[in-house]
């Protein structure tokens, strides 16, 4: 093989892995930048949805049934104070992350807060000062980061909805150096507007990781990644200019990054039942490490980037408030399809003491389908029909089975889907196995 050749293809081998190795910080900027972009907001700003998500909320597998509330903050300036209020009326939960998205700390009624509220002080990786007291301290290795948060509304009357959106609005973000006359916070609502923070599987990916890279300290654990990314033009204190032959080389290991990504996802999480296709959808070890992805021996690499292609906003304590089953195959063993029609059917008295939720998403982004006319189904909706002995039949297909408009999600032909099913507030008899999902059946 000739020098020129073998250059290629190291390049290229070492781009797929900075790819793997990137991919929850360069998510994480895909947000930040849709955050900028998309709702034209600045750092102190608060991004929040007043109904439901539609296909125009584009992160990786949110839900539709909340209403949520994004935020970034950065710490290069000192201490950045975030106000939660105390659960009133409705119920608030979610996570602030670093910017690789290792959960820091959870809110709410089960965070650190116990849903009584507080203010929370997220730090720099450098901050050495005395901590003041009133605040809740939350330490980070990065400067960047960035919470979702879930506002759950006890029904979906108008005076519950009120409720949630309330406690939306009494949140504040700004710097601890403003403490003493705290600003309001300007809150904007992206209801019915594109909000787009999925990572682009294109040269820019690249140009987004360096970019990172700069942003942030670099970890003892990453030293030899910071080597193989000084190959591909990216180092830390430098621009990032690639070369024609590096161009070249990325463009087409990040082709190949995004096709091991899809089918390295099929395959990723464990049986939940055993003679049941529905998974966790991530491995133990993401919650065993509570998402640094560290074991004893080893840093799991390939499952965190894995991981952070098909979810974002990891709680830190996994299971406490949801829980997610996910699955990609029929009762054939086959890889669900847009074109087929589907249909699950959901046991009587499934086991939460909130709701139940199925959504679908695309398998080539992992985010709600495009232009979807309907991507979730969940047991708020009162229009959803129930069998006789309390089970309910949930639909997939391009078009709705006559009669079950009321019980079907949108699928798009020519493209693969997976569902989440979502328990709010999962109870012992999903922990204990007592109670199953069925696999998905293709209609004949």
């Amino acid at each position: 093989m000739k020098p020129k050749e073998l250059n290629r293809r190291t390049l290229e081998r070492r781009a797929v892995e900075a790819a793997i190795w990137g991919m929850p910080i360069v998510s994480l900027d895909s947000m930040r930048q849709a955050f900028f972009r998309d709702a034209g907001a600045q750092y102190g700003d608060i991004v929040y949805l007043s109904e439901p998500a539609d296909w125009k909320f584009l992160v990786t597998t949110p839900n539709n049934s909340t209403r949520y509330v994004y935020l970034n903050f950065n710490t290069t300036g000192g201490p950045v104070v975030a106000e939660i209020s105390a659960a009133s009326g409705a119920d608030l939960f979610g996570t602030f992350l670093d910017a690789w998205q290792v959960p820091l700390t959870d809110i709410g009624r089960t965070g650190e807060d116990r849903g009584k509220g507080g203010k929370y002080l997220l730090l720099p990786p450098d901050f050495k000062g005395d901590m003041p007291a009133g605040y809740i301290p939350v330490r980070s290795q990065t400067y960047n980061g960035y919470a979702i948060f879930r506002a759950i509304s006890k029904s979906s009357s108008a005076e519950d909805v009120a409720a949630a959106i309330a406690l939306i609005k009494q949140m504040r973000l700004y710097p601890l150096a403003q403490a003493a006359n705290p600003p309001q916070s300007r809150l904007i609502d992206m209801r019915g507007k594109v909000f787009d923070g999925i990572v682009r599987f294109d040269e820019g990916f690249y140009a987004s990781l360096a970019k990172m890279v700069n942003e942030e300290p670099v970890q003892p654990r990453d030293l030899q990644m910071m080597g193989v990314l000084r190959t591909l033009g990216i180092e830390k204190g430098k621009e990032f200019k690639p070369d024609a032959t590096t161009q070249a080389a990325l463009k087409q290991a990040i082709r190949e990054s995004h096709a091991w990504f899809i089918a390295r996802l099929t395959h990723y999480g464990e049986r939940y039942w055993p003679d049941r296709d529905w998974e966790v959808p991530v491995p133990p070890i993401g919650g065993q490490s509570g998402f640094t992805w560290e074991a004893a021996n080893y840093f799991d690499v390939d499952s965190r980037g894995i991981g952070f292609f098909s979810f974002c906003a990891p709680p830190k304590k996994l299971g406490a408030a949801t829980f997610y089953l996910s699955t990609f195959k029929d009762t054939d063993g086959q890889l669900l399809s847009g074109d087929k029609t589907y249909r699950l059917r959901v046991p009587p008295n499934p086991p939460v003491n909130q709701f139940w939720a199925v959504t679908v998403y695309s398998l080539d982004e992992a985010a709600f389908i495009r232009e979807a006319s309907r991507n979730s189904i969940d047991s708020y909706d009162q229009k959803v029909r129930k069998n006789a002995d309390g089970s309910v039949d949930v639909n997939f297909g391009p078009t709705p089975p006559a009669g079950q408009e009321s019980n079907w999600i949108s699928t798009a032909p020519g493209k693969g889907w997976f569902p989440f099913f979502r328990f709010y507030g999962p109870e012992k008899p999903l922990f204990e196995k007592t109670w199953k999902l069925p696999d998905i059946e293709k209609v004949k």
